[in-house]
């Protein structure tokens, strides 16, 4: 069920801030690699069958056939950025399944983006690309402190007076309500950071009008117990013209790999969006991070890796 991957090198590591540090790779092979669009991530492959997921940063002088990453390292944390922390240094090699973007940008004339914490690392590049396309665009960065704020006087020398700090330190605490309701109702919102604060811009935006301009980037799992029980159901595969039993302890990725269907899953977890299907039939319980609140109630595509069949759906017609 695996991904092509690609083996990289660490060329580069520097500390950006108090637990923040920032890897830069090349290809082990020396070949050049692939350009990017501004919301991308790529995928490492790290010890024991953990994998993990890191946007890429854009750096100023632009790309140059290497890749950059920023790695917040948290010691409570699932184990990829200690991980990192401790094996990653200058000279040492990783496998990656290469670049994916599900936060891409959308055309518009208006953009802000919300950036918390490490969180800002996916915005740099979309912020570089707005401001390049004439459009009014507007950065907002959030964090414990200053000095945890990683490329925050960067940002703040390349783009003055557009950058606007909320430093927690200081009892600054964005208004987030507040702020999406001054939007016109079609400016394109892009959001990345924890979870408190995608979730009230979520709320923010999740009036009718507002909802097609909402963009999050979240790379951490769903809560099991955000959604209903597991239920046993059917998933017709069109494509390959086999039918099989969904039982309630399986993934549909798993139960189609055990009927021969081979479908690349890398997180399988709902992060990495590695595992896409196209629904063709039959309505979908969306439990990944991935899709937006607006793609998933077109129903078109889902996760398969932990997207099921919503209550009252016995039967999915997937294109497998």
């Amino acid at each position: 069920m695996a991904s092509t991957t690609q083996v990289l090198q660490v060329t580069e590591r520097r500390n950006l801030a108090p637990d923040v540090i920032e890897l830069k790779f090349k290809a082990e092979d020396g070949t050049p690699l692939a350009a990017w669009e501004p919301g991308s991530h790529i995928d490492l492959r790290l010890a024991d069958g953990l994998i993990r997921q890191y946007s890429l940063v854009e750096p100023v002088t632009g790309q140059d056939g290497t890749w950059t990453i920023a790695v917040l390292v948290e010691q409570l944390g699932r184990g990829g950025s200690r991980f990192i922390d401790r094996n990653l240094k200058e000279g040492t090699t990783v496998k990656t399944s290469g670049v994916r973007n599900h936060f891409e940008m959308s055309p518009g004339s208006k953009y802000l983006f919300i950036g918390g914490g490490i969180g800002i690392t996916p915005l740099i590049a979309q912020f570089r690309k707005a401001i390049a396309s004439g459009a009014s665009a507007r950065l907002i960065y959030c964090g414990r402190e200053r000095a945890r704020m990683a490329y925050l006087t960067d940002l703040e020398t390349e783009f003055p007076g557009l950058v606007e700090v909320f430093d927690l330190s200081e009892g600054q605490l964005l208004d987030v309500a507040g702020t999406i309701d001054s939007l016109d109702a079609d400016t394109q919102v892009y959001c990345c950071g924890p979870d408190s604060l995608m979730d009230a811009v979520e709320i923010a935006m999740s009036t009718s009008d507002r909802l097609p301009y909402m963009h999050l980037e979240r790379f951490t799992p769903r809560n099991p117990a955000d959604f209903n029980d597991n239920f046993e159901f059917e998933v017709f595969a069109a494509t390959s013209d086999i039918e099989f039993t969904v039982p309630d302890d399986e993934s549909i990725l798993v139960a189609a790999d055990f009927e021969g269907i081979l479908v690349p899953g890398d997180c399988l977890e709902g992060t990495c969006g590695s595992c896409e299907t196209r629904v063709i039939e039959g309505e979908v319980e969306h439990r990944d991070t991935i899709l937006s609140a607006a793609q998933q109630a077109t129903n078109e595509v889902m996760m398969i890796c932990v997207s099921r069949a919503a209550p009252g759906c016995k039967r999915l017609v997937l294109d497998l």
